[in-house]
């Protein structure tokens, strides 16, 4: 029963708004898109935007997209939330298996807790709602670390586990390498240097069957790598591990270089609203963690991920994602305390850092109060009423998320939980689809639909070149500049359209002007581009008859 029950809950958590938010620029259009790709053209291997190739990331998360749209039976038409559905059944296995790997460490009331926690954080719910590949690492992620951790915890107590977890462990491995790369198999093996050097003992290791466990992920792995490996000629190499993987490390990619610290800034956010729990039972942990094999196995999972990534120079807040589960787990132990035991004297360090976190906490729910209220009467003009439940709901959960001289209890995190829950339902479902001003794509795709003059006609862009208007707009959707939107009108005068900043229609006037003809704007198209913050005034134009 518990487990219908939280999967109906992690339902509830990451299902409200999946149809109707737009696709979120950059990222996620550029995963929608290529899976379109693999569904038009049948080929499972390659993996392409439009003509380029992109082999930043393996190919697992497409395979799951396709098998999703290819089960929905709309081909290209597929909503986007069939696509999103894979995040969403992502965020259910993560959700059950940290339930799986509590109720195994520290009971059954400690794995729901665990559960509940997880499936509330900002950063969950966020990433349960876009398609990309965040929330299936974080599900493989946890069945690896959840495999792990009772084989680890058994072989201390001395007795025997399911024969299954070594199993569960490999192949979980393999599928997060197909997902992401090697973060998973990063979060394993950290885990496991940390634990040999604070318990000085690795025998613990043999159940893990590593022989015959490496040989079921390799054969899991390598199929796809030799074929891409032939079918690219060797650039995935280059391009997932030569400029994507180690060029993260050596420095920041793509604006996000930040130095250390970035995560424990970030921290309040991502976990939102359970941070201040997680910080007290953090170091409640470390001051006990002798006491407890499982202790030290969910300390030795978070920290040692935590600091290389913010050793890392491209940093995400969603890039420590994959350690969260630790520290939900451990809020689960914290809970199931007597008040006495779990009430302990904090060191002096140790009180700064559980004031600095509750500081955090006070931010980020003011800052979703902020956005809340103040988002609609900026961006439109109009003040939206659905901002004060939203801001009411975030308020609710954070002040329950507090606890009580360190004790936590289950009916706080409920409370704490649906109230996250509900915020999270209005704010993705009704507040953020509501602010016309900055879904840019989807009204100029719209536009682009109705007013084209030819059911066929192909839309040519300039100055707008957001991944998610080749995914409303079609495939074949040109990103140039003035002079390639002035050829591809010429191409085809009687369909053609474009869309360009109307402080460039006197240049494509100029670049008509030798063939005789003229371009119209059928729509004028105003807003931001919420990816770099740029107001934008943008005219479609067709052109007019001859």
């Amino acid at each position: 029963m518990r487990v219908v029950l939280l999967a109906l809950f992690a339902l509830l958590m990451s299902v409200p708004g999946i149809s109707e938010l737009p696709p979120l620029d950059r990222d996620e259009p550029r995963y929608l898109q290529a899976t379109k790709q693999m569904v038009a053209s049948g080929d499972l291997v390659d993996i392409r935007f439009q003509e380029e190739s992109r082999y930043k990331k393996p190919v697992g998360i497409y395979w799951l997209q396709t098998a999703a749209v290819t089960i929905s039976g709309s081909g290209a038409e597929t909503p986007i939330w069939v696509y999103r559905l894979v995040s969403v059944a992502a965020v259910v296995i993560a959700v059950l298996g940290v339930y799986w790997t509590g109720a195994a460490l520290f009971g059954a009331k400690a794995g729901l807790i665990a559960a509940l926690v997880l499936g509330s954080l900002f950063g969950v719910a966020f990433e349960g709602r876009i398609a990309k590949t965040d929330a299936m690492l974080l599900a493989f992620t946890v069945l690896a670390q959840g495999a792990l951790a009772q084989i680890h915890f058994s072989a201390r107590a001395k007795t025997e586990s399911w024969s299954g977890l070594p199993w569960v462990f490999w192949i979980a491995q393999g599928c997060g390498i197909l997902i992401k790369g090697p973060i998973t198999l990063l979060a394993s093996v950290l885990t496991i240097l940390a634990l040999l050097v604070i318990e000085r003992d690795g025998r613990w290791l043999a159940r893990l069957r590593p022989l015959r466990g490496g040989l079921l992920m390799s054969l899991i792995v390598l199929p796809w790598l030799v074929l891409i490996t032939v079918e690219s000629g060797g650039a995935f190499w280059q391009e997932s591990v030569g400029r994507d993987l180690l060029g993260k490390v050596v420095e920041g990619q793509e604006s996000h270089g930040f130095p250390p610290g970035y995560f424990a800034l970030t921290y309040s956010l991502f976990f939102w609203p359970f941070g201040l729990m997680a910080i007290g039972a953090g170091l409640a942990a470390m001051n006990r963690m002798a006491e407890h094999p499982a202790l030290r196995f969910c300390l030795a999972w978070y920290i040692p991920f935590w600091v290389v990534f913010e050793a890392i120079p491209t940093k995400l807040p969603h890039y420590t994602l994959p350690a969260f589960p630790a520290l939900a787990l451990l809020i689960g132990w914290a809970a199931t305390l007597p008040l006495a035991r779990s009430v302990v004297p904090l060191r002096r360090w140790q009180t700064a850092l559980w004031w600095l976190s509750a500081f955090g906490l006070a931010v980020v729910t003011a800052a979703i109060v902020v956005v809340a209220l103040g988002a609609a009467p900026i961006l439109t003009g109009t003040f939206a009423w659905i901002g004060i439940p939203i801001a009411g709901f975030a308020v609710a959960a954070a002040w329950l998320a507090v606890p009580r001289a360190l004790d936590v209890s289950l009916t706080r995190i409920i409370g704490a939980a649906a109230s996250a829950g509900a915020a999270y339902a209005l704010f993705f479902a009704l507040l953020a689809p509501s602010l016309q001003t900055i879904w840019l794509s989807p009204r100029i795709a719209d536009a682009s639909a109705r007013l084209g003059p030819c059911p066929t006609s192909t839309l040519a862009a300039v100055g707008y070149h957001e991944p998610s208007l080749v995914f409303l707009a079609g495939t074949d959707t040109l990103l140039t500049d003035v002079e390639g939107a002035a050829n591809h009108l010429l191409a085809d005068p009687a369909c053609a359209i474009a869309v360009l900043p109307a402080d460039e229609r006197a240049r494509l006037a100029e670049l008509l002007q030798p063939s005789g003809r003229t371009a119209a704007a059928v729509q004028a198209i105003e807003g931001v581009n919420f990816s770099n913050g740029k107001t934008l005034s943008l005219d479609l134009v067709t052109l007019t008859p001859p």
